[in-house]
């Protein structure tokens, strides 16, 4: 060991007791054959820690801060401590403290502060004590300033003067350690303490301090003192391992070996070659181009360590020869420490004066003294570990993921695979003792998590916790996993939209996993709802998770990490009434208050992305029959549920009754539908040919769709054009009907879904979005027009700045309308505006618009509006665009074995005969393209109902015709006639060939 600057009592190690100052490195005689670990010193006193766990000091003993009676320059053992094996030590201006390897801290020496954390204020402690209070905490380090103390786990104590105990205002000074809870959840990795100032670091960087500033020495841009943390943010990217203090000066160290300073210059400590104070993290110029590994600063000079150059560099006040340089006086710029310095043995390998040189292990600084603990051997690297439990001194580099440090509003910095991985070997069956104490953390743990934590590091427990499989367990669903919701939904703007942005990046697998812990949570509240005996207790753990389960589904809109229906909770349907939810929904929308209504109720309606589109079709019924009721009883809502049935209603007209001509179906479906009012569209459809007498069960409904929509689909009218290449039909920007033709589709679709009938009607998903005000985008036009898509995405892809030479492009469209090619302008002046490289996405975006929006604008606002005249009002806002596909073209999610189960026979068939049996066993058999031409042949359509499979209700009967004849359909009541075939070949044979020869809609 090597030291140099002031000694009251003489040169450590040496018999002399006069004042001493020592301008260069010389080695101590006190370390002969004994391995020094740590150095710590006060004003006038130094303390030393051994390998060994043993600790000797010397120096002035006024207040007893040397544990022993022998004063002076020679360093004497503690005996007190001798039992313990010490492993960090720490000094203030008169006092002392020693941490054990049990996490148990000693104090002694002046007290008169309460600087020792002793429950007292003597004005001396000779003999160290232990810290009781903090006997059941793990403490891991400490840090004194000149009159007060931090430990970490977060405790202070001591003078608070200035504020540097971090509890605020109120607090005075205290002689106990208390816990600074404006920290809580931020994992912190040290805790520095200058003279009356203090600073805590994360694990990822971020840097607090408050205390005295009177210098700037907290960094924050000012010089007014903090009662409690405050972020120094212009430190927040700079990836901070290690912090050092001076009295009133500061020093931290970046990952990439780069030195920041900050607070009082006037001795030059800050290295800026200036004497002015700074407010502001400024860099070490003079240090740049060099990776510094250590840093450690006194009371008025600091010391940098550059391993590549095995250099030791020193700044600020050297009147007492603290510098080291070889001169008693102050340096403004780093300065060499006099010596031969190594980081590791190959720098000097082969060197003729290799035995001149020193092997830097740790470098010590404090009062006006500073040491270097040196190695015979290589022990320390640029890249060497950073103990962090003790050995706070030793920096880390690479077990410090740069991920970690890049902590923010944007980035959470964690591994969330080895958090989950972590937890799942916490869990197992040998650590049920640690397991039982994770638990009982946990619960205790949530309730008290701050609205408004104080650091976004402090935010990644809302990320961490959920991977715990206790989460998962429904036996801690009311202790932990709905407490959790509860603390989320709890969290203020700021934090909450933090955890939102984390959301968004998280792996789409993490983001399926929460969204199902809180649907599980969800259903069983519901399962368990009359177990719960307080009510509002229901109520709060379902809001709570509801509400999560929104805020996940609102990121999901925007990062799309999973498809929507994997929000979507089916069990709900056995659960609740989805009628009486609604309508309490209904009401409460509408801000009708009833005294039935329990204040603490919860509505699921409000939630509609847990419900399937069976669910959501229910609702439609329900706000049909609401509309209905609110319409014709003045909108009186009190009687709403007396009249739920609709009986006074239906009693006059229960249904929505058209009369129409074959011979002229469009004509008097329009004169029909235009005389009855939008309430009667919501009344179930019965439709009359005239001059034919067959009763409307549904068979008739179906005709009427199937017939009117081929009538108004036909392209003499011009209404829709049809593209090739997807099969797909959109409107036509030249027709030559009338606009309320367009309307009367728009109802005819609106029709159909209160009706429960499945229409071949091939509109592309874009025109549900457009019904649900969402606007359409590329992915769109590639499913309407996939050439069309496919050029446009070609054109945002390319490489190449030469966009307007290869693609030739100006802001137009051309179409072609009866074999006249016509150029539309996409904005105004559009054919003389190329494209370019800086305009491509407007001109897409410009494009799309125009097939969408623009060209068709009069065609889709009628139909629009003859849709929404139907199916408008709220409950519509419930739907994804997907889903009202489905409700009007059917759903393409087959179930074979539900329509077996659900069919029906007639005549001499029943599920056990013969031909019935060898029927489903040749239609299973088949593949899946032929099945969905078995259902064009029975239906009319390949796609199913929303309801499912089970709704279509086939009907297979007997006939008495012989197995020469092919099978029969009745499209419009899903009958299909059989004949009773003698073998499994000839019914396959047949069913192929009536399949195969199938062209569309007929009546058998």
């Amino acid at each position: 060991m090597l030291c140099w600057g002031y000694w009251s009592f003489g040169f450590p190690g040496s018999d002399s007791t006069l004042q001493a100052v020592i301008p260069e490195p010389q080695t101590t005689e006190f370390v002969h054959k004994r391995n020094v670990k740590e150095v710590a010193c006060g004003k006038n006193h130094s303390v030393f820690l051994l390998e060994d766990g043993k600790v000797y000091t010397c120096g002035l003993n006024t207040k007893g801060q040397l544990g022993h009676e022998r004063q002076g320059g020679k360093p004497e053992q503690i005996n007190a401590l001798a039992d313990q094996h010490i492993v960090h030590v720490a000094c203030g201006e008169s006092h002392n403290v020693a941490l054990s390897d049990q996490g148990q801290l000693f104090s002694w020496g002046a007290g008169s502060d309460g600087q020792l954390g002793l429950t007292t204020t003597e004005d001396a402690v000779t003999i160290p004590r232990l810290i009781k209070k903090l006997n059941q905490e793990m403490i891991l380090q400490v840090s004194c300033g000149n009159w007060h103390c931090l430990a970490l786990a977060f405790f202070t104590w001591g003078q608070n003067n200035y504020g540097q105990l971090g509890l605020g205002k109120e607090f005075p000074s205290q002689d106990t350690p208390q816990r600074v809870r404006s920290l809580d959840g931020v994992p912190l990795s040290q805790v520095a303490a200058g003279g009356a100032h203090s600073f805590a670091l994360s694990l990822s960087g971020a840097v607090f301090g408050w205390g005295k500033n009177t210098s700037g020495q907290l960094g924050l841009s000012d010089e007014k003192d903090r009662e409690s943390p405050c972020h120094v943010k212009l430190l927040r990217t700079q990836k901070v391992v290690y912090i050092s203090c001076g009295n009133d000066h500061t020093a931290v160290l970046t990952k990439s070996g780069g030195v920041f300073t900050f607070g009082a210059g006037s001795c030059g400590q800050l290295g800026h070659d200036s004497l002015n104070d700074e407010v502001n993290p400024r860099r070490v110029l003079e240090l740049m181009g060099s990776e510094v590994s250590q840093i450690a600063c006194g009371r008025q000079h600091t010391l940098a360590f550059v391993p590549s150059s095995g250099m030791i560099y020193a700044f600020g006040c050297g009147t007492q020869g603290q510098l080291g340089t070889g001169h008693i006086c102050s340096f403004k710029c780093p300065s060499p420490v006099k010596g031969h310095w190594a980081a590791y043995d190959e720098q000097i390998s082969g060197r003729a004066d290799a035995c001149a040189y020193y092997i830097v292990k740790h470098i010590f600084s404090g009062g006006d003294q500073s040491f270097v603990i040196c190695s015979e051997k290589e022990v320390t690297t640029l890249h060497s570990l950073l103990q962090r439990k003790h050995d706070i001194d030793v920096l880390i580099f690479f077990s410090r993921i740069d991920e970690h440090f890049k902590t923010s509003p944007k980035i959470p910095g964690i591994d969330l695979n080895c958090t989950r991985v972590m937890f799942n070997k916490l869990m197992t069956s040998q650590h049920t003792t640690l397991r039982d104490q994770i638990l009982k953390s946990f619960e205790s743990l949530i309730p008290q998590l701050p609205s408004s934590p104080p650091d976004v590091e402090a935010m990644r427990i809302y990320l961490i916790l959920p991977e715990c499989p206790l989460f998962q367990d429904s036996k801690y669903y009311v202790t932990l996993t709905l407490p959790l919701a509860m603390a989320i939904m709890c969290l203020e703007k700021n934090p909450s939209k933090v955890l939102e942005n984390w959301w968004s990046q998280v792996c789409p697998e993490y983001f399926l996993r929460l969204v199902d812990l809180y649907k599980d949570a969800v259903l069983y509240l519901l399962n368990g709802k009359k177990t719960l005996q307080v009510p509002v207790l229901y109520s709060n753990y379902i809001t709570a998770a509801l509400k999560l389960l929104e805020k996940l589904h609102k990121v999901n809109q925007k990062a799309n990490h999973i498809e929507y229906d994997k929000f979507y909770i089916p069990e709900i349907s056995n659960l609740i009434d989805i009628q009486e939810d609604y309508l309490m929904w209904f009401l409460h929308e509408a801000r009708v208050v009833r005294s039935f209504i329990l204040i603490d109720s919860v509505t699921l309606c409000s939630y509609p992305f847990i419900f399937d589109a069976q669910a959501k079709t229910k609702m439609l019924q329900t706000d049909a029959k609401l509309q209905m009721q609110v319409a014709i009883s003045g909108a009186n809502l009190q009687n709403v549920f007396m009249f739920l049935t609709l009986e006074p209603l239906l009693a006059r007209s229960p249904f929505l009754v058209l009369h129409v001509r074959r011979s002229n179906l469009v004509g008097d479906a329009l004169r029909e539908l235009s005389i009855h009012s939008d309430v009667d569209l919501k009344k179930p459809l019965k439709v009359i040919f005239d001059g034919e007498e067959a009763v409307d069960a549904g068979g008739v409904t179906k005709e009427f769709f199937l017939l009117l929509l081929k009538e108004l689909l036909n392209p003499i009218y011009g209404m829709f054009t049809c593209y090739s290449d997807s099969n797909l039909l959109w409107f036509s920007d030249t027709c030559f009907v009338e606009h309320n033709w367009f309307h009367l589709i728009g109802i005819v679709c609106g029709l159909a879904i209160y009706n429960f009938t499945v229409v071949d009607l091939h509109f592309p998903l874009a025109l549900y979005k457009k019904l649900l005000n969402v606007t359409p985008g590329l992915e769109d036009l590639k499913e309407l027009s996939p050439l069309e898509g496919r050029s446009l995405q070609e054109l945002l892809d390319y490489p190449g700045e030469d966009i307007e030479e290869t693609f030739c492009l100006s802001f137009t469209i051309c179409k072609e309308s009866y074999g006249v090619v016509e150029q539309k302008n996409l904005v105004p002046d559009g054919d003389k505006i190329p494209v370019q490289n800086n305009n491509r996405e407007e001109f897409v975006d410009a494009y799309v618009n125009y097939v969408f929006n623009v060209s068709v604008h009069e065609g889709y606002t009628a139909f629009s509006s003859g849709f929404l005249k139907v199916c408008g009002g709220k409950v519509l806002e419930l739907f994804q665009p997907t889903e009202l596909r489905a409700m009007i073209m059917g759903s393409s999610k087959y179930n074979w074995k539900d329509l077996e189960e659900s069919t029906s026979y007639k005549g001499d068939y029943s599920a056990t005969h013969p031909t019935i049996q060898m029927f489903w066993e040749t239609f299973h058999e088949f593949p899946l393209e032929k099945k969905k031409r078995f259902l064009l042949f029975l239906t009319g359509s390949d796609r199913i109902p929303i309801y499912g499979m089970s709704s279509l209700r086939m009907i297979i009967q007997s006939t008495s015709s012989d197995e020469r004849y092919l099978p029969v359909a009745h499209t419009c009541y899903n009958l299909l006639d059989l004949p009773k075939y003698s073998s499994k070949e000839t019914l396959s044979t047949r069913l192929t060939q009536a399949i195969d020869h199938y062209e569309g809609f007929s009546l058998a």
